[in-house]
């Protein structure tokens, strides 16, 4: 809740590295078609009570997209930038690098308040984080958390022997009867500068908590928790041949345009199955002038043979498929946002957190499925690629969609 006349308090500081064991780039990973990052930034600048946003990161698409959302910038040191790096050593080296000046910027003072915000919470209410920052201004508390109320039942284990937690066996009392009980989110945590500085960790004084929604207190840092974050706010391009409104499409080749499977024969000479629906669908949508790029780690010229026959640009043998996929995103002067890419196994995770459209094949992988936005009906090899071209072209403007012009583009190998 937004109060008139208020004085901002409070810098937000947002860790979010390149590294990620969970969801590789999930930092850059999408969530109703804004980064984890984007969302972060954005949800913090909400916050009448919030005088800048900086993020702390070591990655320069994550830093890209941090300015791009009004934040700005601290370049993180590598060797606070690991997977054993902590939040506070990334806090600490921001409030010292702005007061010291950083990037050619003058010193400036540091705000009474320092909030750390976290991009695996993707749903943020400005109002929770600007009555955090109030009760840490005013002196109410050193340090207010985000918590959300819970009422479950929990359990141990100690040496392999289960027992109750805050209750027993036989006795287990309504919801109604039991004490409140809270958990941290991730989503927040705000704290007196001074005491945060001195202390050297996020816990310190007299800490308060703020609950927050428990239905939004989401924390992603698995593939599974993303799928979940999805589900809440983009359940309606789920239905059967919902459009797809893209400005490209990449697909992998090995279990998209195949069923996985390869015919092999005495010599070694490898043979795929590839559906004639799918070149069909291809054809229509290529008429359109949308691109199309296949993108695989497969060093078989099947894979150029089949490309050359569907008139697609091809990049195959391809080991970092992140890097690559970039490349070709900034070279056709895209949206990321704004391209969808199709996998199904392992190897696409990399790719698939880079656009705004990841989409999985009815038999991917799990760990591809739930970091997926979209999961097709079809199986790679028997129609998933006629699926996604039917759904592009179902939101191609009419006139495009009906085209007969063939539109020929290059063929490119690596």
């Amino acid at each position: 809740m937004s109060v008139p006349g208020e004085t901002p308090s409070a810098v937000v500081v947002i860790p979010a590295r390149g590294g990620s064991q969970g969801v590789p780039l999930k930092n850059l990973a999408r969530v109703d078609g804004i980064t984890l990052v984007g969302r972060a930034v954005q949800a913090s600048l909400a916050a009448s009570s919030v005088a800048e946003v900086i993020v702390s990161t070591d990655h320069d698409e994550i830093a890209a997209e941090a300015r791009l959302h009004g934040a700005r910038v601290v370049a993180r040191p590598a060797e606070i930038a690991g997977g054993t790096a902590s939040s506070e050593s990334a806090l600490l080296h921001v409030l010292d690098r702005v007061e010291a000046g950083d990037g050619g910027l003058p010193p400036q003072q540091i705000p009474p308040v320092t909030v750390l915000v976290q991009c695996t919470s993707p749903f943020i209410d400005p109002e929770d984080l600007d009555t955090a920052i109030r009760r840490v201004a005013t002196g109410e508390k050193d340090v207010v958390v985000a918590v959300s109320e819970t009422h479950d039942f929990q359990w141990r284990i100690d040496d392999g022997v289960a027992s109750p937690v805050g209750h027993t066996t036989e006795y287990r009392p309504r919801r109604q009867e039991r004490p409140q009980h809270f958990r941290e989110t991730g989503a927040f945590y705000v704290m007196r500068t001074e005491g945060f500085r001195a202390g050297t960790t996020r816990f310190f004084g007299d800490v308060g908590i703020q609950p927050v929604a428990p239905e939004w207190a989401i924390e992603i840092d698995e593939p599974r928790d993303l799928w979940l974050a999805r589900q809440l706010v983009d359940q309606d391009v789920d239905a059967a041949r919902q459009p797809l409104d893209v400005d490209a499409l990449v697909t992998d080749f090995d279990g998209v345009h195949t069923d996985d499977h390869a015919f092999v024969d005495q010599d070694g000479t490898e043979q795929v199955r590839v559906s004639r629906g799918d070149g069909m669908g291809v054809s229509l949508l290529r008429r359109t002038g949308l691109p199309i790029l296949i993108l695989s780690t497969e060093v078989n010229k099947v894979v150029a043979s089949r490309a050359d026959k569907l008139k697609v640009q091809v990049m195959h043998g391809v080991d970092d498929k992140a890097t690559a996929l970039r490349g070709w995103i900034a070279e056709q002067e895209l949206d990321p946002a704004r391209v969808a890419y199709v996998g199904n196994d392992v190897n696409d995770l990399a790719a698939m957190a880079i656009v705004g459209w990841p989409v999985a094949v009815a038999d991917a992988r799990p760990e591809v499925k739930a970091q997926a936005r979209l999961v097709l009906s079809r199986e790679g090899g028997n129609g998933a690629v006629r699926e996604i071209c039917d759904r592009i072209l179902a939101a191609r403007p009419a006139s495009a969609a009906a085209s007969t012009a063939a539109v020929q583009t290059p063929v490119v190998t690596g």
